[in-house]
Parts: structure tokens; sequence; C-alpha cells
């Protein structure tokens, strides 16, 4: 019997309410900051109704870039943004996924130790190693290219560990019956395991194209040239520190952008991702 309580949902949804306007509040204020000019966005007295320059905002932003600034047009750095995004999701979970299936399949000597080290990466971030990885890239000469945006960040003991525990729940009958089938390790895992596998990877996608595109330290660290910045570095970029006028009315048209990747990739695989994070039986 489900008991209705008028008062407890009454408060319940003014907490929710409540904390969607702490988050979707200051979202609006960049929408609206983007539609005005940079002084009415300086002085401390703008309106919470749209501007006229909205049109003209967005498309500086976009195709023309700042006139006080040497930082390329937010179109190449949404450019640069994704495919870095994309390569490291991609790079993740394919050598996530062929790692765990190695760990869970084969059986050679310290299976168990080789699994237990890559876990253990998971207390060394980029922050902990960066000197070390930036020696490497800058010695295979990597700076200021896609790989060294990308190849740093592939190795995911998060994505192995949850690829592992779902290849812990495959039942062995299946693995039992490809191989009377004569079928070897990479017909199995083609045919097999990678079918069953597909809302975990839309799950870890999502994950690794945000963590991807979030990316800040690491590309403001390898790019020196401004063709190959990512939108997330472009966007503290273009806040001068001189006595010039900043224009936050790009730089809030730039955090929009910014925004909508991300939010267009959960919206499209939403279904997925919820499906990959809460499914257990398989």
């Amino acid at each position: 019997m489900v008991e209705h309580r008028p008062l407890r949902d009454l408060v319940a949804y003014a907490i929710l309410i409540f904390g969607v306007f702490i988050v979707v509040f200051p979202v609006y204020l960049a929408v609206i900051a983007s539609t005005h000019d940079a002084a009415t966005v300086v002085n401390g007295n703008m309106p919470l109704s749209p501007g006229s320059y909205t049109l003209e905002n967005y498309y500086r932003a976009i195709f023309i870039g700042g006139s006080r600034t040497s930082r390329e047009p937010v179109g190449y750095m949404l450019m640069n943004s994704f495919i870095s995004a994309i390569g490291i999701a991609v790079g993740k979970i394919c050598i996530s996924i062929l790692s765990a299936f190695a760990v869970v399949y084969f059986r050679f000597p310290f299976r168990k130790t080789a699994f237990w080290i890559i876990f253990v990466t998971l207390m060394l971030p980029v922050e902990v190693r960066i000197y070390p990885t930036y020696k490497v890239v800058a010695d295979l000469q990597m700076l200021d290219t896609y790989a060294g945006l990308i190849l740093p960040l592939i190795a995911s003991a998060t994505g192995t560990l949850l690829f592992r525990q779902f290849f812990m729940t495959v039942p062995e009958e299946l693995l039992e019956a490809s191989k009377i089938d004569g079928a070897g390790p990479f017909r199995f895992f083609k045919d097999m395991l990678l079918p069953l596998s597909i809302t975990t990877i839309a799950a870890l996608f999502v994950i690794q194209f945000i963590y991807g595109w979030n990316q800040y330290l690491w590309p403001l660290l390898i790019t020196t040239q401004d063709s190959m910045q990512t939108i997330v570095t472009g966007i503290k970029k273009m806040l001068t520190t001189t006595d010039e006028l900043a224009e936050w009315q790009l730089a809030m048209a730039t955090a929009v952008l910014a925004m909508l990747p991300p939010v267009a990739v959960v919206i499209l695989m939403q279904r997925l991702f919820v499906r990959g994070l809460v499914e257990t039986e398989k």
C-alpha cells in the first residue's frame, strides 16, 4: 500500500526545484550575457532578458574570434576538443575492453598481478605523472599534435575494471559452446562479447567523452599554438588580464557553445547510458 503524504511530497519537490534553480541559473546568466555587448555585461546592471547582440556575438565567437586576443575562432577550438574527446573515449574503450578480455579469458603467469597493477594506476592521475608524461611526449615530438592530446590519456583502469566485472558475469557455457563450434578467441570476442557489451560501451563512452572534453591541465601544458588549443583552455585565454575591457560577451558565448556537445551526447545516448549503469542481468 502506497501512503500519500502531501506535505512530505511538497517538501521534496521544493528541495528538488531549489537544487535545479541553483544549477540552471548560472547557465541562464551565461546565455543572457552572451546576447549583450561588453559594456552592458561589465557595468553590473545586466538585465535578465536577452539582448540584441545574439547573432553578432555568436558569429564573432565561432568564425572570427576576439579582436584583442590572438586566439583562434571558437569553431577551431570546438573541432580540437571534439577530436580529442572522441579519440580519448574510443581509445579508452578499445584498450579497456581488450585488457579486460585478456585478464578474464586468458590464462598466463601473473594474470592477477597484472590486473592489480592496472588497478593501482587509479591512484596515479595525470597531475601526479604530469612531468614524466610531458617529457615522453616532448621526446616523441608530439607537442601541439592530436596524438599528444589523446595518447597519454587513453589508458583507463576504471574501464578495465568495468569490463572485467561484466565479463565475469557472462556464463561459461557461451565460451564452451564457442569452442565446440570451432570459434577462436577473436571470433568469440567479436560475435559474443561485443554484442553483449553494447550498453556498457555506451555508458563508458559518455563518461569518457565528457572526461576528454573537460580536460584543462594537459591541453594547457602541451599546446603552445593557438590553432591547437581546446575550447576549455580557450575560455581562460580569452579573458585578458590587461587594462583593456574583457570581452565577456564572447567568453559567455564560448562557454555556452562548450556545453552543447556534452549535453547532446548525454541526451542522444541517455537510454543506453542508464541501461549500462543499472542493468545487472545481461
